[in-house]
């Protein structure tokens, strides 16, 4: 027997969770279907070190803030599990678990979705299975050495896991510099292959960079107000790590630890690995940003009125002179490599999903969310509506904003069929 609902929403993280409260305050009956566990990522995708990006201060959903003792801590990854489990069982959100979606597809004057524990008929659906689905591992993975020991940040845990030896790591985004730092500090010879990247210091005049983000209204800058909101999606994750003691995390100060910093990635030959020469250039552009960033906080201080209530303006170091001489190539052989780990960044799949909604990526093509099929939606990809939507301060808002479009898509469809 075919169930029916207004709404059902796949995904059972903080996107699922956010949507699932915004759509009870306006009285829509819906169901969240979650495969695992809540916040399954959190529990077994996770690093054992892992600790979010942001203070826990800013771990804000609709209705639901951290109350914790330590608000400019940063959580671990079982405590930011947990953090959501309480969320899900404050606004009673519910969740069929463990339930896997195996089809979505638009059907009468809405969608049948198929899963493993029955069927559904609904009016509207929300994807909400995140940002960071499907880790990036390029074709050349397949030339190296069937010896070569290779992982995906997903499932890494810790350094041990991996065989003795050099380990080299892809991408230098947040998980590439946390894992390459956490490996050479484990004993580990480290090199790390670097392409763009996003350069920014953990605080700023004596304060956390995300207050300063926050406060100054930069992590709510809309999508339409951006000038390619395409490239912007693409843009890398900054370099953050969350640690007790508050401390940065770059490129330079992983080579000042020992660490050997590279060009992007650009060929495999079996052992033989080929870097770009652009290292110089990346770290220049990035420089350039973080020169602009820390220009634009200073001047929101001084019009804020806060100079005096923070420290001085920082002077301003650039990077890339320390990277004049990376290697071109290195051998893994030679150099007693015997690991790699693929930290380029996540693509998103939906297998599941049968609609005209896509692009020739395999991304679903929308408009801050909203799709062009009549009462499709997608919640939790980075810049959806805002700058923060992927981050857990920010769906809330999204979710509050598209469960708005669905209540209204909802109540035109009653009076179009009455």
């Amino acid at each position: 027997m075919m169930r029916r609902i207004e709404a059902v929403v796949v995904g059972g993280g903080q996107a699922g969770l956010a949507m699932s409260r915004c759509l009870s305050d306006r009285g829509i009956d819906h169901v969240v279907f979650e495969r695992g566990r809540v916040a399954e990522r959190w529990h077994s995708e996770r690093w054992d070190s892992l600790r979010l990006l942001t203070p826990n201060w800013q771990s804000r959903l609709p209705g639901f803030a951290y109350d914790g003792d330590d608000p400019d801590g940063f959580m671990k990854a079982a405590e930011v599990a947990r953090f959501l489990e309480r969320y899900a069982a404050v606004i009673r959100a519910p969740i069929e678990r463990p339930t896997t979606v195996t089809r979505v597809a638009p059907s009468g004057d809405g969608f049948s979705v198929r899963t493993d524990r029955g069927d559904w008929c609904a009016r509207t659906v929300v994807i909400a299975t995140g940002d960071c689905d499907v880790p990036v591992v390029p074709k050349m993975a397949g030339h190296l050495p069937a010896a070569i020991h290779q992982l995906v940040p997903s499932a890494y845990r810790r350094p041990s896991q991996l065989p003795d030896g050099g380990v080299l790591v892809v991408g230098a985004s947040s998980s590439g510099i946390q894992i390459a730092d956490e490996l050479h500090a484990g004993g580990r010879a480290v090199t790390i292959a670097a392409g763009h990247h996003t350069r920014v210091p953990r605080q700023y005049r004596g304060r956390d960079i995300m207050w300063w983000l926050d406060r100054a209204g930069f992590m709510d800058e809309p999508a339409e107000r951006v000038h390619d909101i395409d490239q912007s999606r693409r843009q890398p994750s900054l370099q953050l790590v969350g640690h007790p003691d508050h401390r940065s995390l770059d490129l330079a100060i992983l080579q000042e630890r020992g660490v050997r910093v590279a060009g992007r990635l650009a060929g495999v030959d079996g052992s033989r690995i080929v870097f770009d020469d652009d290292l110089v250039a990346t770290t220049a552009a990035s420089d350039a940003k973080l020169a602009v960033l820390m220009a634009k906080l200073d001047e929101w201080a001084t019009q804020s009125g806060i100079n005096g209530d923070v420290d001085e303006p920082e002077p301003f170091v650039p990077t890339w002179p320390r990277f004049l001489d990376a290697p071109p190539a290195i051998d893994l052989r030679a150099d007693g490599i015997r690991a790699v780990v693929w930290a380029a960044g996540y693509r998103r799949t939906y297998p599941w999903l049968i609609a005209p909604v896509f692009d020739w990526h395999g991304e679903v093509l929308h408009t801050g969310g909203i799709t062009s099929y009549p009462g499709l939606y997608i919640l939790g990809l980075r810049f959806l509506r805002h700058r923060n939507s992927s981050f857990i301060d920010g769906v809330g808002r999204d979710a509050a904003e598209l469960s708005g479009h669905l209540w209204t898509y909802l109540r035109w469809r009653e009076r179009a069929t009455a």
